[in-house]
């Protein structure tokens, strides 16, 4: 073994540290080059240690020489590499907000136009304004589970950073897990809010591209996991409450992550969490995915902002193992109840702050200062707490969440709210949807009129259809507001109750409804939604006009084309075309040009030969259904069958007479008993009565045109009728009429008949 010789001192019986130590202990050190020199063995070889410090780079700090004393948060804010954008992020339209683009550029053409002309449009911006506000309020107060979702995604949603820096006085950031590595993905660093310090933790998104991929879109690997936990060490040894923000997709979840243990890094926190002795407040600023949020959202209280999201999985994976597709999302975020509304009815969250109409981007500020109220609110009510206190209340709030237990009493103001159903998401349509689809069909029914085609049918069906369901959930909402939806409800299960007995209903259950809806109808203009409801029966009333026009010209046209082909068909008959041959020839050979030169023989050919053709047309018209009455010139009926202005107002007269003498008839109290009764016993035999229905109907039918006749009978109209008559037929002789009948009644006259037949017969 070598040993060490020509040792300057001996090293027997001392440890090596004291002979490294200074001479303050009494013993003189011995020097590193000396010890260096020292021969080792038999050979002696001279070796030197040495070490040499290599000259780095001075250090740069990240804050400038001369920071501004002014800054907000003061020098150490300088510290963070969360700085301003430097350009202002582009505009991102949701899908669903597109309607509201169009309002924005008519503002701004208008805007255009009066600068650029300088002529006084104020009026019309200021109503396109309020059109755009009202517009917005209505679509975000109706948002779709699916919708919040997209909001909580919006790529220029504040992030945990924009929101710390705007509600803290001072922040500093804190980096590293102590084991190696910062996780840019999450967060932490302590900062104050009133003078009172808190710990910050949170999920921390990119507010670009370039800031996403630096910042893993917002999902942490078990680095970040394990610098929230050393931060949470801190804060519960310092006495700091602490703060967290969630707003992540989820933990990342690639090979690595899972090889570092990110299961392991997630469950860790959630232990210590529940064992803090510190009041913990947590918010979910935008999407909260899985345990990803749930690892730093262990929390006495738990806080989301309005249109913020809080799922076990997105809406897009559930579609996708539920439904095979995520093209069903719409349906899977609806289902998965992740909205902030739904969350605080199940108790998991306690509490929404709300948000600016078009959501936490449209105003930063704003949003910022409701969360620093909440904050305040929470943390003032937690501090009440000691820390027992503070520990049962977390323990409890999670153990009451879903827990049901057999045999024990369920509390009745629960009960009736479990049992309570949930109202249906009706989709709603945007009033400025409606008015834009509107004009869209006008606008092809009038090119449709200018070119001589048909009006798109389909899809000005759809649009009456689609007005028709919001009018329904229009009266509904006006029948709700004015309470009037009980009445309703009771009169409805009334009515099926009747109707499960297979008995007819009682005329005064008719007049109770008549009466119902009459008062709800006066009462309808106090309705908040009337000038809504209003529009919407204008519009529909307007596309129903359109629709019966354009039906009756599609109808008229198709007769059109049928008849003109039956008189194709007749003309171009052998036995026609044959007599229409010989009946020329026999004109041609006559050499005469004219009718009147011709002789009686062939004037009778060519008389009977169009009488026979009239009635070859007569009945084919009749075979389309169609009823044929043969007239003569207007100019001649007129000048035969004119009658005096006198019997002209006598016939008016007496029509409006007959009118009102069957109104009072058929409004008395027995004849409209008995009308009502037919009504009910033909509806409710159908289509294809049985006998029994048949007789029943046939004798009410009598009864009916019995008391009408004997009605119209017992008053003195018949004699004035007659009266009439004789005027009639004098003045028909003395103005050289055919005979003194009324057997060729004028106009009015057979007006009058068709009035008094049609209204003898009106059942």
């Amino acid at each position: 073994m070598a040993s060490i010789s020509h040792s300057p001192v001996a090293f027997t019986g001392k440890p090596a540290s004291d002979l490294l130590r200074s001479s303050s202990n009494g013993v003189r050190g011995v020097p590193l080059r000396a010890l260096g020199r020292t021969r080792l063995g038999t050979r002696r070889r001279d070796f030197t240690v040495a070490a040499k410090l290599r000259k780095g780079k001075k250090h740069d700090y990240p804050w400038p020489q001369d920071p501004d004393p002014n800054v907000k948060g003061g020098v150490l804010t300088h510290l963070s590499h969360f700085k301003p954008l430097k350009e202002k992020p582009k505009p991102v339209t949701l899908e669903f907000e597109k309607p509201l683009v169009d309002l924005e550029r008519k503002i701004i053409d208008v805007r255009k136009m009066a600068t650029e002309t300088g002529l006084d449009f104020s009026d019309q911006i200021i109503m396109l304004e309020n059109k755009y506000h009202q517009a917005l309020k209505d679509l975000y107060t109706h948002l779709t589970p699916i919708q919040r979702v997209n909001i909580a995604r919006h790529p220029n949603r504040p992030t945990f950073l924009d929101h710390v820096f705007s509600i803290t006085d001072k922040f500093v950031e804190l980096h590293g897990d102590r084991s190696g590595y910062d996780d840019p993905a999450i967060v932490t660093g302590i900062g104050t809010i009133d003078g009172k310090r808190y710990m910050f933790m949170g999920h921390q998104k990119g507010r670009n591209t370039k800031e996403n991929i630096q910042r893993n879109f917002g999902m942490p690997t078990p680095h970040g996991y394990r610098k929230a936990l050393r931060m949470m060490y801190y804060a519960d040894h310092h006495g700091f409450p602490i703060i967290t923000f969630i707003d992540t997709p989820g933990a990342f979840a690639d090979l690595k992550s899972e090889e570092l243990g990110q299961g392991e890094a997630i469950a860790h926190n959630l232990r210590t969490m529940f064992g803090l002795k510190v009041p913990i407040v947590s918010i979910v600023i935008g999407e909260g995915g899985s345990g990803g949020a749930l690892a730093i959202g262990c929390a006495n209280k738990l806080l989301m902002l309005e249109n913020a999201v809080f799922y076990v999985a997105s809406p897009e994976a559930c579609a996708a193992i539920l439904w095979k597709s995520a093209k069903a999302s719409p349906k899977a975020a609806e289902k998965l109840k992740i909205t902030a509304s739904e969350l605080c009815k199940l108790q998991i969250a306690d509490g929404i702050i709300p948000e600016p109409l078009g959501g936490a981007h449209a105003d930063p500020s704003w949003t910022s200062k409701q969360i620093k109220a909440a904050i305040n609110e929470a943390m003032d009510e937690l501090n009440k707490l000691d820390t027992q206190e503070l520990l049962k209340h977390r323990m409890l709030k999670f153990r009451k969440i879903g827990g049901f237990q057999e045999g024990i009493p369920i509390d009745p103001k629960r009960k009736v709210n479990m049992k309570k159903k949930e109202e249906p998401n009706l989709g709603r349509t945007l009033h400025v949807d409606l008015e834009g689809e509107v004009e869209k069909v006008k606008q092809q029914i009038l090119k449709a009129k200018e070119s001589s085609s048909e009006p798109p049918l389909l899809r000005l069906n759809e649009t009456i259809e689609k007005l028709k369901k919001e009018i329904d959930l229009e009266f509904s909402e006006a029948a709700k507001a004015l309470g009037f939806e009980d009445k309703f409800a009771a009169l409805r299960e009334d009515f099926l109750k009747a109707n499960s007995q297979d008995q007819l209903v009682d005329p005064a259950f008719k007049s109770k409804i008549d009466k119902l809806r009459d008062e709800f109808n006066q009462s309808l203009p106090k309705a908040p939604n009337y000038e809504s409801l209003k529009n919407k029966l204008d519009m529909v009333k307007e596309l129903s006009k359109a629709k019966n026009i354009a039906d009756k010209n599609r109808k008229a046209a198709l007769m059109k084309q049928e008849v003109n082909e039956k008189f194709k068909e007749v003309m171009e008959r052998q036995d026609i075309k044959e007599k229409f041959a010989a009946l020329k020839t026999e004109i041609q050979n006559s050499g005469v040009s004219k009718f009147g030169e011709l002789d009686s023989g062939l004037k009778e050919k060519i008389v009977k030969l169009k009488k026979e053709l009239e009635f070859e047309l007569v009945d084919v018209l009749q075979s389309l259904g169609l009823d044929v009455e043969v007239v003569k010139s207007k100019a001649t009926y007129l000048e035969e069958h004119t009658p005096t202005p006198e019997v002209k107002s006598q016939i008016e007269e007496l029509n409006e007479e007959i009118h009102h003498g069957i109104e009072s008839v058929v409004s008395s109290t027995d004849l409209k008993y008995k009308i009502e009764l037919l009504k009910l016993e033909i509806a409710k035999a159908g289509k294809k009565p049985d006998l029994e229905a048949k007789r029943r109907i046939a004798a009410l039918e009598q009864q009916i045109k019995q008391s009408l006749a004997a009605a119209l009978d017992s008053s003195n109209l018949k004699e004035k009728h007659e009266k009439l008559k004789a005027e009639i037929s004098k003045s028909i002789e003395s103005s050289g009429g055919l005979d003194g009948s009324l057997e060729n009644d004028s106009p009015d006259e057979a007006r009058l008949k068709l009035n008094v037949g049609a209204n003898r017969t009106f059942v």
